[in-house]
């Protein structure tokens, strides 16, 4: 079963960097190669322009691809494939810009006027949903450049900021499409085994980000409290720990049973802080903080 990822550029890194936190890791891939295989000798990765991976699901070649959603709605057989996971990075939008100084300020403006863009499909889509139907004009580059030559009135191009179209004396008019990195497959693969896993692997990745692993013991009397501070995913854990490790020393110093659970609870990063300090207040002691790599919900 073949992978297609991107070979070079932004994406590249990141989409290898994802397939090795999910288990998936590449044998000496690199953009020079075509192929490479993984760990599982069932999964090859074929490494392809991030703008020719949708054509490569659609014709069989591989039945899943990482490519952004701008690069499926522009290709013609994009409308094919069937999106399983947006894997959120990469985010951009594409947008409508026109000369800051310009007689353009809303969509209805380009009546009679001309469009460049890198992605005339997806624009010409666009206008398909307004009154509108300037002419599109399909440049390969230098896009924020044409309406300062007078070969367009506005363009049609991917922003993630929106500080190379300031730096132009663009404006935005209005949003095309947001677009960010996805998972996709061909219609006939979707069920395969060994695509469902690779989705399920992927998928317990981005799940596991921005969450932390809490463990700690509780004596059974502040159980109640605790489990008010962190309800957690489906409510904590709570297991028996050894007798022996919970003792507490007595009046006397002879160690004294105490009547001991082990908590354990996924909470998000960002609550961590506050979450422990009350945790403490509620009774819990040895309070263990870890990364969680994969969650399989």
């Amino acid at each position: 079963m073949r992978i297609a990822v991107p070979n070079k550029g932004r994406l590249h890194e990141p989409t290898l960097s994802l397939l090795e936190r999910a288990g998936l890791h590449v044998e000496n891939g690199s953009d020079r190669k075509l192929y490479a295989d993984t760990v599982d000798p069932d999964v090859q990765v074929l490494f392809a322009r991030a703008a020719d991976i949708p054509a490569y699901v659609a014709d069989g070649a591989a039945a899943v691809g990482v490519t952004g959603r701008d690069q499926v709605h522009e290709h013609e057989h994009g409308a094919d494939l069937e999106e399983l996971l947006d894997l959120e990075f990469g985010k951009c939008r594409l947008v409508l810009a026109s000369p800051e100084d310009g007689p353009i300020r809303e969509t209805a403006d380009l009546a009679g006027g001309t469009v460049a863009t890198e992605f005339p499909n997806i624009t010409r889509t666009f206008f398909e949903g307004t009154d509108v139907s300037p002419d599109i004009v399909e440049v390969s580059g230098a896009t924020e450049l044409t309406p300062h030559v007078d070969m367009a009135d506005a363009i049609v191009d991917i922003t993630s900021t929106g500080t190379t179209l300031r730096m132009n004396r663009l404006a935005i008019v209005d949003e095309v499409l947001q677009s960010s990195v996805r998972l996709y497959a061909h219609p006939d693969r979707v069920d395969d085994e060994k695509v469902r896993q690779v989705e399920t692997a992927l998928a317990s990745v981005l799940a596991a980000e921005g969450k932390r692993y809490l463990m700690m013991n509780v004596p059974s009397d502040s159980l109640a409290d605790v489990e008010d501070v962190i309800p957690g995913m489906g409510g904590p854990t709570v297991m028996d720990v050894d007798s022996r490790a919970s003792e507490t020393p007595g009046e006397d110093g002879d160690g004294a049973e105490e009547d001991a659970v082990a908590v354990h609870v996924v909470v998000e990063e960002r609550e961590v802080f506050e979450t422990i300090t009350r945790l403490k207040e509620a009774g819990a002691r040895d309070i263990l903080v870890t990364e969680i790599e994969r969650l399989v919900e």
